[in-house]
């Protein structure tokens, strides 16, 4: 999971990606530091054409201010640069993998 240090480079990935997978957490969130391995080892060996990059809102509260994240942790995931899923402070990541599933299936599907 790449870590991002600017607005610019955050909307850059959302503009180029197909996929991706943007989480947002903080230097002082035990839960955000809990899940961030298991959600990247999930998403690696489920949807391995995802893009993952991380934003720690501790550091850079600009990026944080300007997408209205005000508690964490966050976790959105975009297709083809438009916003399909929005988890916040408390979700299962079973249930993210499987709202994840048919956007993903239907966007790389070999048809």
């Amino acid at each position: 999971m790449q870590t991002i240090s600017s607005l610019e480079e955050l909307d850059q990935f959302k503009q180029t990606s197909e996929a991706l997978l943007v989480m947002y957490g903080g230097t002082n969130c035990g839960v955000c530091h809990s899940i961030k391995p298991k959600l990247e080892a999930m998403v690696a060996e489920q949807f391995p054409k995802m893009q993952q990059v991380y934003v720690n809102c501790h550091e850079t509260t600009d990026i944080c201010s300007q997408n209205q994240i005000f508690t964490l942790p966050v976790v959105q995931v975009y297709f083809t640069g438009q916003k399909f899923i929005e988890e916040v402070r408390s979700f299962g990541l079973s249930v993210l993998m499987d709202e994840i599933r048919r956007p993903y299936g239907m966007l790389f599907s070999e048809v």
